[in-house]
């Protein structure tokens, strides 16, 4: 639970010192408000992930009504990037040099915060908690500006790999991938993980570009290939295209759907619930789980706050953890006036930023196979119902 706290925390601990009129401010941060930036997909092939800001968005209008954090308002402001690199770049530039935002917040998409990787650092801005489990945000001494978030997608695909072998010793894998880092970081941890048997049980690696259409003949040639387990490595349009087609075809293999596409309301809903029953994923597990109950109590305080209930299905699905997260950091934080400040805990002045402690991408424990929550969702007919692996 701590770690789930640490995301909206760091936004919340940037909030949180002692107003001062005293106090030199960096750009973003003043005795009454913190800025807060970010990027996400609200259109273009990615734009059912823009949901997480908009729940992330309806949190801070939350906690803004509920007095701030430590007396100072969340200025929330985020910018449409298409889920196109240059568009990121062009709107991140934006928001530190013209929005003077104090530090940018859960920016989605590998190739997206690839593109301000370097600027972010260049500018010491801190790039907290990108909404991204690839395995190059773990890079505290090159990268000190940046922090991760997920656990990453090569210790994901490892873990289908351990699951497969445990499970399918006849196995004949088909892998569909995005054509990226994303992508290609999900096949590396798979092939890493089945070791010298990868050559072997991989019979079929297709890829997509993210401008592609549909991945209907994707999935034909995997069908073809033999393949008896399908390792779905899509953004939410491309996995719930896939899952359709496959069914739609009469192609039964076992089903590993990646972490970043299991909504129900933006996957398995479009792709169709009766489509999707039996798909195995992936949940993050670590440390106490808040029940069923606070989850829900959460919800319930956020949903005024937002536009729709599909909108706070992310508040759901990751139990609030994003904003959560980063309100809790900016909150631990006795003075975070300085960028350099805005994502350091108060446990010492060991690292000058947090992302020098960033150990979550290789903590493999965080994640446990388990099947996806289609088959409860058929039964309860609630977004947001089924916690995945929870049926």
């Amino acid at each position: 639970m701590k770690a789930k706290l640490l995301s909206l925390g760091m936004i919340a601990a940037a909030l949180a010192f002692p107003a001062s009129a005293q106090k030199k401010y960096d750009p973003g941060a003043s005795d009454t408000e913190i800025r807060i930036g970010n990027t996400n997909p609200y259109s273009g092939p990615a734009s059912a992930y823009g949901t997480i800001a908009k729940s992330i968005a309806a949190y801070f209008r939350m906690v803004n009504d509920q007095g701030g954090i430590n007396g100072r308002k969340v200025s929330f402001i985020s910018y449409d990037d298409s889920y196109s690199p240059p568009k990121t770049v062009e709107m991140v530039r934006k928001l530190v040099e013209q929005d003077n935002v104090l530090f940018v917040f859960q920016t989605l998409g590998t190739p997206s915060n690839t593109a301000i990787h370097k600027y972010m650092n260049m500018k010491k801005v801190p790039q907290l908690h990108v909404a991204t489990g690839a395995s190059k945000w773990n890079d505290p001494k090159n990268f000190p500006w940046t922090m991760g978030w997920q656990p990453n997608y090569q210790t994901e695909a490892r873990i289908y790999a351990k699951h497969i072998l445990q499970t399918k010793p006849d196995v004949k894998i088909g892998v569909l991938y995005q054509n990226d880092d994303y992508g290609k970081d999900y096949l590396k941890g798979l092939r890493d993980g089945l070791g010298d048997k990868a050559a072997k049980m991989i019979v079929a690696e297709v890829s997509y570009e993210v401008s592609d259409p549909t991945v209907d003949s994707q999935i034909v040639q995997l069908q073809a290939s033999g393949a008896n387990v399908f390792f779905n490595v899509g953004t939410p349009k491309f996995a719930a295209q896939a899952i359709r087609k496959a069914y739609d075809i009469g192609w039964k293999p076992v089903q590993y759907l990646n972490n970043v596409s299991t909504s129900i309301g933006a996957v398995l809903t479009p792709a169709g619930l009766e489509k999707s029953v039996g798909i195995i994923t992936t949940r993050c597990a670590v440390g106490e789980r808040p029940g069923g109950e606070e989850v829900g109590k959460l919800h319930e305080e956020v949903l005024p706050y937002g536009r729709s209930e599909r909108q706070l299905e992310y508040v759901r699905l990751h139990r609030g953890a994003h904003p959560r997260a980063g309100a809790e950091a900016v909150r631990r934080q006795p003075d975070a006036r300085k960028r350099d400040e805005a994502g350091r805990f108060d446990e010492g002045p060991v690292h000058r930023y947090a992302a020098a402690r960033n150990h979550h991408h290789d903590q493999r424990r965080r994640l446990r196979s388990d099947r996806v929550g289609a088959d409860a969702a058929l039964q309860r007919q609630a977004l947001g119902a089924v916690r995945r692996g929870d049926g």
